[in-house]
């Protein structure tokens, strides 16, 4: 079986985002007979002129290590797109860019319906040919292709939010990120904050049943897409955003300390509450968060969470409550001292 043929078979086998993106760049150096001397998939974050370039991964040549930036990567340490005048062509151009003047390179965009998400950055030593070009593009479709199968699979159909099968992956990778376990492929870690925690908080919508009692499904169905919505906005390009099911939400992201937790997610509450959904008007939500710690679990850290949202439900919703505050203020027995550990479902 031809080498190329092979290659994209088994990458087709992946479903490990960070392992799919490790793949692309060694078969876009692999396939190119040489002519292709460093592959850098670029994942675009931000709008407009504060548009800046997250490493996905990166491969010198001759190399095994793949490094990338870390999920929880400081927004303020990215570079700009507009740094990289080839870059910026390519997005603003929509389409593949190449210098045919030293240092050789070309740069090709991944695009959808809302524009380019990322960029496939290629260095060589002497200019790149249409063949080698149209090569790169062909895999690049099919990685994209990929790619859509994965959102396809890990997407809540709904609200276009993760799924609930996706997060025991997603929460192992924080709590490794987090604690210093994991390293990317290849062993280079960037951008690491190693006094920023992990927090998760459950979301939950007040009073769901007396909207979908009162107004139907349909209108119900409405809510949850635009609380979605709000949800996108309200928090920043790695933080990971989950619909378990029904009316319950799940948020994963990485905070300088416990204060910009609460903060983050009393920004959320406030912009619920004072939003006006069609039809139904004003809606709430109660909102219950904990750290992530050594050693974690996802049921363990969901049911933390978990206890918060019914301790801010009893005591009059529409509130975001800590687990780690209410046990120090003796309103809840820490689970974790005691022992305790629930199951998701």
């Amino acid at each position: 079986m031809n080498a190329l043929v092979q290659s994209l078979a088994a990458m087709s086998g992946l479903r490990d985002r960070d392992a799919l993106d490790a793949a692309l760049v060694r078969l876009v150096i692999d396939s190119s007979e040489g002519a292709v001397r460093s592959a850098t998939l670029i994942r675009v974050v931000g709008e407009g002129d504060d548009r800046r370039c997250l490493l996905q991964a990166h491969l010198e040549a001759g190399q095994t290590q793949v490094s990338r930036d870390l999920l929880w990567t400081d927004w303020t340490t990215l570079p700009h797109v507009s740094d990289f005048p080839l870059r910026q062509l390519a997005v603003e151009r929509a389409r593949a860019v190449h210098s045919d003047a030293a240092p050789h390179a070309a740069v090709v965009p991944l695009l959808t319906s809302q524009g380019t998400w990322g960029l496939l950055d290629l260095g060589a030593a002497h200019a790149l040919t249409t063949h080698t070009l149209d090569l790169v593009e062909g895999i690049l479709l099919t990685y994209n292709n990929l790619l859509g199968l994965l959102d396809y699979g890990e997407k809540d159909a709904l609200t276009e939010l993760l799924n609930r099968k996706t997060f025991d992956g997603a929460f192992f990778k924080a709590t490794a990120e987090q604690h210093g376990d994991e390293l990317p492929e290849g062993g280079e870690r960037r951008h690491a904050d190693p006094d920023a925690g992990v927090w998760l908080a459950v979301l939950d919508i007040d009073h769901f049943k007396r909207v979908n009692d009162t107004y139907g499904h349909l209108i119900g169905d409405e809510v949850l897409l635009l609380l979605a919505r709000l949800m996108r906005s309200s928090f920043r390009f790695h933080d990971q955003l989950y619909r378990f099911g029904g009316e319950e939400f799940v948020v994963l992201m990485r905070c300088d300390s416990v204060g910009h937790a609460q903060t983050a997610l009393e920004r959320l509450r406030e912009r619920v509450q004072a939003y006006v959904f069609p039809q139904v008007g004003t809606i709430t939500v109660s909102i219950g968060f904990s750290v992530l710690l050594p050693h974690d679990t996802p049921s363990g850290a969901f049911g933390r969470a978990d206890k918060a949202v019914y301790h801010a439900k009893e005591h009059g919703r529409n509130q975001v409550c800590s687990y780690q505050a209410l046990v120090a203020s003796g309103e809840l027995v820490d689970q974790v001292a005691e022992g305790m550990d629930v199951d998701l479902f």
